[in-house]
This record gives structure tokens, C-alpha cells and sequence, in this order.
């Protein structure tokens, strides 16, 4: 190529060189980039990208780790007469108690929650019985209410002696007093 063919800028052109392809380029960049309509698109691209990162983040569950179903509280000699264990409380929700109910002597997993309006129930020591916090119910060692709003006695859960001698509490079988439900073993452990 001459020197004359250098610097014609229609052959540049076609090559993708030369000043008229540099001022393309620049006009072109100058709009996306360098002008303010240019950046209000940026901006309003950067905005739905987060608005979408924050739609997706929404609909991802939060990951609870809920605890076991069934669990183990010890041995049965652990559980003097008249005994209420609260240690179970916190994290399973249930009260493991020994006391005497229809004439026997038994070992029972109460739920800790008030079948008024589901508050969580407390174990009042020096009163011998579980009151709600929120609106005064009132229930016996063994679940069964006597005060307050409350309907119904605290359900029981599953309770057995497991293989290895130790009382297994299944919270996913529930017995209701109300139901007749508490007449059956499976809700007992006799001493």
C-alpha cells in the first residue's frame, strides 16, 4: 500500500482505523458512559440488580434448625415423687414430671405451652404448679388446669422406656385429657 493510500481515510475506514471509526467510537462511549442520560441507565441497571439480589434473597427460607422429635431425659430412678424437671424446657418444650393422676403413680412429658393462647407455661416451685404469664391459667403438677382461661388441661407427649433403660420423650404424638386420650399407656410411664 502507498503513502497516499495511507492516509485516505475511506480506505481507513474500511479498515477500522482512522479518525471517522475514532469519532464513532467516541460518540458511541460518550453516550453510554459520558453523558447523564447514560448514567441514569447505569444506575437504574445497578438498582434492579440489587432489588433482584434482594427479591431472590427474599424468597430463600431462613434455615431453623429444629430440634430432635424424640429425645432422651434419663433414667426413671432420676425422678423423685413430686419431681418437675425444667431443664428439658428451653429447648424441647416439655416438662418431664412425676407425680400421682387418677390413682397412679407415673411419669409424664407435658407441653410447655398453655392451651389458652400458647404461651409458654412457667413452673412455680414454691406453689406446687405451672402458671401462664400472660393471662393467670393455672395447672396441677400432673397438666390438668384449675385457674384461669385456660380450656383444656397441658397436652402430654409420647413417653417409653427405651431399650437402653432410659425414658424416650416423642414430641410428635400428642395426648389430650379431653379426648380420653391420657387413659392410654403410650402417654405414661408407671413407677
Amino acid at each position: 500500500m502507498s503513502s497516499a493510500e495511507d492516509n485516505n481515510p475511506n480506505i481507513l475506514a474500511e479498515q477500522g482505523e482512522g479518525p471517522e471509526v475514532d469519532r464513532r467510537r467516541r460518540s458511541l462511549l460518550g453516550v453510554m458512559f459520558g453523558s447523564l442520560v447514560g448514567l441514569g441507565f447505569m444506575a437504574l441497571g445497578g438498582v434492579a440488580g440489587l432489588w433482584a439480589a434482594g427479591t431472590a434473597r427474599f424468597m430463600m427460607p431462613n434455615t431453623i434448625t429444629e430440634p430432635a422429635k424424640r429425645f432422651k431425659v434419663g433414667f426413671p430412678g432420676d425422678y423423685p415423687d413430686g419431681y418437675v424437671e425444667t431443664r428439658f424446657k428451653q429447648r424441647y418444650g416439655v416438662w418431664i414430671v412425676r407425680s400421682e393422676h387418677a390413682g397412679r403413680r407415673q411419669i409424664v412429658a407435658l407441653s410447655t405451652t398453655c392451651t389458652h393462647l400458647g404461651c409458654i407455661t412457667l413452673w412455680q416451685e414454691n406453689e406446687q404448679k405451672f402458671k401462664c404469664p400472660c393471662h393467670g391459667s393455672g395447672f396441677y403438677r400432673d397438666g390438668v388446669n384449675f385457674e384461669g382461661p385456660a380450656p383444656r388441661p397441658l397436652p402430654r407427649y409420647a413417653i417409653r422406656i427405651a431399650a437402653d433403660g432410659q425414658l424416650e420423650v416423642d414430641r410428635s404424638r400428642v395426648f389430650q385429657e379431653e379426648l380420653g386420650q391420657w387413659e392410654d399407656p403410650a402417654c405414661y410411664v408407671e413407677v
